[in-house]
C-alpha cells in the first residue's frame, strides 16, 4: 500500500514495477543487472477519488500518455531497491501535489500611492536623461 493521505491509499496491484537495464556509465554491472525501474500507473483504472484523477488528468505533464498512464523510469541508484524507492516516492509526490487544492488568485489593482511612486520613477528617470544631453546655445 501506498499511503498518500489519511483518506487516500494505493494499494500494490495498480502500480506496475518493471526492472530494465540501466543506461549510462556504471561498468560491466550495467550490462549484467537490471537495477532501473519502469513504473506503470494507470490513473483512470486506478482507486484513486475522482477529483484527485482529474486533476491528474489535467496536468501538463510528458510523463502521463494519452491514455492517461503515468510512465515513470528511476535509474538514479545503482541498486535495484533504491531505484524501486524512488520511483514510489516520485510517484507519492505527483499524486499529493494533486491532492492539494490550489488557492484561486483574485486579481488586485495597484493601489494610489504605488501609481503615483511609479510615475515619480519614470518622470525622475526622464529628467535625468534630459539633463545628459548636450546644452544649446
Amino acid at each position: 500500500m501506498l499511503h498518500i493521505s489519511n483518506s487516500v491509499t494505493i494499494p500494490e496491484q495498480e502500480i506496475e514495477l518493471r526492472f530494465i537495464r540501466a543506461r549510462g556509465a556504471g561498468g560491466q554491472n550495467v550490462n549484467k543487472v537490471a537495477s532501473a525501474v519502469h513504473l506503470r500507473f494507470d490513473i483512470s483504472a486506478s482507486s484513486l477519488p475522482e477529483r484527485i484523477k482529474s486533476r491528474l488528468l489535467g496536468l501538463n505533464d510528458s510523463r502521463i500518455n494519452k491514455d492517461g498512464i503515468l510512465v515513470l523510469k528511476a535509474q538514479q541508484f545503482r541498486s535495484q531497491e533504491k531505484n524501486r524507492e524512488d520511483a514510489l516516492q516520485r510517484l507519492f509526490d505527483i499524486i499529493s501535489r494533486a491532492t492539494r487544492q490550489q488557492k484561486k488568485r483574485r486579481p488586485t489593482r495597484p493601489g494610489k500611492t504605488a501609481k503615483q511612486k511609479r510615475l515619480d520613477g519614470k518622470k525622475k528617470r526622464g529628467q535625468l536623461k534630459t539633463a545628459r544631453k548636450r546644452v544649446q546655445y
